[in-house]
């Protein structure tokens, strides 16, 4: 089984995760290639360049001439509301959501974004465009579906966070046209290093720290779609007080990761360096991609890994359904491993419910909160205990629909499981208009067939 490990040390942006690639293996020429069969009016360089002693591959996407233009000069006016608002844009974007008839605007310093020029037309874009400017490009089922998919993350994200509909979004600089040449050409270069089959595996993620002024107000680090975005994905502040990953970088690891880990056993073939734009003091600026395989199971592995998990119960008795359905939605969104609800008869032969949570130890007080907050328990039982976990891969299917996640669970290095992942399924579902049952079938003929086939 091959490994592709990404180590966020210093964050992510779609910029590096290019340079990354290109390090690793992927020819410049495929993205070009692939910058001309998406249309757009752009353009890429690459450089080897220095961050902290380690030498990485640069990528930059030009557009609208900003070359020739000097950096402290680069600026835009664009009309909104009846007012002219000037931008610099020097590591910087925007994104505009209508709603309402009000419009919200976010800018966000990107420590790794390069600078990019916009004209109106093209900075705004809804989900619809983009999925037709990548539908109609000349590259692969496998890669327009990818890159859709990270589109969606994005545009899923920011429609959480600003509470509308997804459709309603309108993307500015994820929208424009270098995020559109980032987003396509990583899914080209997953394709090109033979990285669909393998199993993706991200480390922790350093997001940086300190605030991002918005329109809104003053956030902290990460800004909020970025956050959206990692929900269940490990992630830390260090010491550099700036933005390290942003929503680009966020929306490729939200669809890739299979997990996160640290570095993963397996047998490293090759490795790659893409650098961020800034150039911290003994701190590399870069995001390092491993290609591998993983270890040969050992004749003597034991049948399953055990590990320590807390297990957290309340009695309810007088709360309704709808509130009890999302606690348990709640308990998972905040990182519990499962949830579920038990019938139970209490005291004074009243009808109740046995909530069960399962968690990490660490995340023990933290859920045990949200169960406090949010239920009418006065108390909230907690105990240790061990589980054995057979260990768990994903692989890529690739149906008539769209590509289908297939998780794996190994026993004594033989497939015990197989089961197709349900978001994958209802996404092709709800776009495709397939029932849901029919698309989790296809999956699993599709795997059959594949395995049949060695």
């Amino acid at each position: 089984m091959r490994i592709a490990y990404l180590e966020c040390f210093s964050g992510i942006s779609g910029d590096m995760f290019l340079g990354a690639l290109i390090d690793a293996g992927v020819s410049p020429e495929v993205f070009i290639r692939t910058v001309k069969a998406l249309g757009v009016e752009a353009r890429l360089e690459f450089s080897r360049v220095d961050r902290s002693g380690i030498s990485a591959t640069k990528v930059d996407v030009i557009t609208g001439g900003e070359k020739d233009m000097p950096r402290e000069e680069f600026w835009t006016k664009e009309a909104h509301d009846g007012q002219e608002h000037s931008h610099t844009h020097s590591h910087s974007h925007e994104h505009e959501h209508s709603q309402h008839g009000h419009t919200h605007s976010h800018d966000h310093e990107h420590d790794h974004e390069h600078s990019h020029s916009h004209s109106h037309e093209d900075s705004h874009r809804g989900l619809k465009e983009i999925r037709g400017i990548i539908g109609k490009a000349e590259i692969s089922p496998t890669a327009k579906d990818r890159a859709i998919r990270i589109f969606e993350a994005l545009g899923a994200a920011e429609a959480r966070v600003h509470n509308t509909d997804i459709e309603a979004i309108h993307f500015h600089e994820v929208g424009a046209v270098d995020s559109i040449v980032d987003i396509v050409c990583a899914a080209v270069g997953v394709e090109e290093l033979g990285l669909n089959e393998a199993e993706w595996i991200c480390s922790p993620l350093n997001v940086g720290g300190g605030t991002v002024v918005c329109a809104h107000g003053t956030f902290p680090i990460p800004a909020p779609a970025t956050l959206e975005l990692l929900k269940h994905a490990p992630v830390y502040s260090g010491e550099i007080q700036k933005e390290l990953v942003t929503p680009t970088g966020a929306a490729i690891v939200n669809v890739l990761a299979a997990r996160f880990s640290n570095f993963p056993r397996m047998k490293p073939a090759k490795s790659g360096y893409g650098a961020g734009t800034r150039n911290f003091k003994d701190f590399p600026n870069v995001v390092r991609l491993t290609i591998g395989e993983a270890e040969a199971a050992q004749t003597e592995a034991p049948a399953a890994n055990s590990e320590e998990i807390s297990i957290l119960e309340a009695n309810l008795d007088d709360m309704t359904p709808q509130v009890f359905g999302y606690v348990m939605e709640r308990a998972l969104e905040m990182g519990a491993l499962d949830a579920f609800g038990t019938a139970v008869q209490m005291k004074k032969n009243r009808p109740g419910m046995q909530l069960t949570v399962l968690c990490r130890p660490e995340d023990r007080q933290r859920l045990s909160k949200l169960i406090f907050a949010e239920t009418t328990t006065l108390g909230v039982r907690m105990r240790q205990e061990s589980r054995a976990v057979l260990a768990r891969r994903h692989v890529n299917i690739r149906t008539k629909w769209g590509e289908v996640r297939m998780k794996l669970a190994n026993l004594n290095g033989s497939i015990s499981n197989y089961a197709p992942e349900y978001e994958d399924c209802r996404r092709i579902a709800q776009t495709q208009q397939v029932p849901l049952k029919t698309v989790m079938q296809e999956a699993i003929k599709m795997y059959l067939e594949e395995e049949k086939n060695g």
